[in-house]
């Protein structure tokens, strides 16, 4: 079992960034995909970012070009770096973890834009 805690997540202004971190317990963090989800009130759950164990990342259209995923495997943790917010980015959002049948997924963190 994988534990996944997310931390970052608040309240900003639009146009600002905010950075979340997902720590995983996992000791073999390397071999999992890392990805970074999200759902808004009344909307499905979807994919933002993901990064592969080779660090290969995949961004969903409307966050390419202002969000960064990456991930630092020595301290089992992933981030989202989130530039140039914008109010319909306000979700909770959720950290992955995948490696063949297994998914594990964070609690969520919630990240609000508005002035």
């Amino acid at each position: 079992q994988v534990q996944l805690v997310e931390s970052g997540g608040g309240l900003v202004q639009p146009g600002g960034s905010l950075r979340l971190s997902c720590a995983a317990s996992a000791s073999d963090f390397s071999t999992y995909v890392m990805g970074w989800y999200r759902q808004a009130p009344g909307k499905q759950r979807e994919l933002v970012a993901e990064i592969t164990q080779a660090r290969s990342e995949n961004y969903a259209d409307f966050v390419k070009g202002r969000f960064t995923i990456s991930r630092y495997n020595p301290a089992n943790t992933a981030y989202l770096q989130m530039n140039s917010l914008k109010p319909e980015d306000t979700a909770v959002y959720y950290c992955n973890a995948r490696k063949w049948t297994n998914d594990y997924w964070g609690q969520g963190t919630q990240v609000t834009v508005s002035s």
